[in-house]
């Protein structure tokens, strides 16, 4: 038992984004990926084709589940939505790393076993682009490492980032403990999509990632249980 508890674990390090046109398609896939997955990302772009329903599915099926929404609003309205989310039992929901969103969805969430992970700065985004978003001056690195440091002041279980700060985010003191969950992982010489701050499996595992996430290398290959062995296999092989 705690042989299987332990291979589980390990496999769980992997989260596959079903970024699917709809549910079916996406109930598909993760029959095809079989028991070479057992984690799931359901995100935004899937919510109108029936995300949040497959979500349930798969967390019915005893997959583990990751609501990717992204919340952001007043602190009410975002206690209000955390609180409705929390009863359906899934594991992981993301929520924007501005302290008084997460300090919200954390009240929400109440004593259910729902992680809250805090948004730093998306992976799709580097210096440019916040500086036509008016964001405050500095390095992009920087800025994600602080916005996780004041996320989990705030009180958030983990925080999502970019591999590339994985590492000065889990040297932080206020670190202790909270999880690091990275998209923009790619496997080498796979297409960057509209990424712009990537790394492999393997060097976002040993820069302190638990887990990563990847959606397109694996759900696009001509084999996406092959693909997701080969990711698998790659983070065993880095401890």
């Amino acid at each position: 038992m705690i042989a299987t508890a332990d291979a589980n674990a390990l496999r769980d390090r992997l989260i596959v984004a079903l970024d699917l046109p709809h549910a079916v398609a996406g109930l598909d896939m993760a029959e095809r990926l079989g028991d070479a997955v057992g984690f799931y990302k359901v995100g935004l772009g899937m919510l109108t084709g029936g995300g949040f329903a497959l979500a349930n599915e798969l967390k019915e099926k005893g997959n583990r589940t990751f609501i990717d929404l992204k919340l952001f609003d007043i602190g009410a309205t975002v206690e209000a939505a955390v609180r409705g989310l929390a009863e359906f039992g899934h594991d992981f929901l993301t929520v924007h790393g501005d302290p008084h969103v997460v300090r919200a969805a954390v009240r929400g969430r109440g004593e259910t076993g729902l992680k809250i992970l805090a948004v730093t700065v998306l992976t799709s985004l580097d210096r440019s682009d916040l500086d036509e978003g008016m964001m405050i001056a500095g390095e992009v690195g920087a800025l994600g490492v602080e916005r996780a440091r004041r996320a989990f002041l705030a009180g958030a279980d983990g925080i999502i980032a970019s591999p590339r700060e994985a590492a000065a985010i889990r040297a932080l003191p206020e670190a202790a403990g909270r999880l690091i969950v990275t998209p923009g992982v790619r496997p080498a010489g796979a297409d960057l999509g509209d990424q712009k701050r990537v790394e492999t499996p393997g060097s976002a595992i040993r820069a302190g990632a638990d887990h990563i996430v990847v959606g397109r290398p694996i759900w696009q290959a001509d084999d996406p249980r092959a693909a997701a062995q080969a990711i698998q296999a790659e983070i065993a092989a880095t401890g």
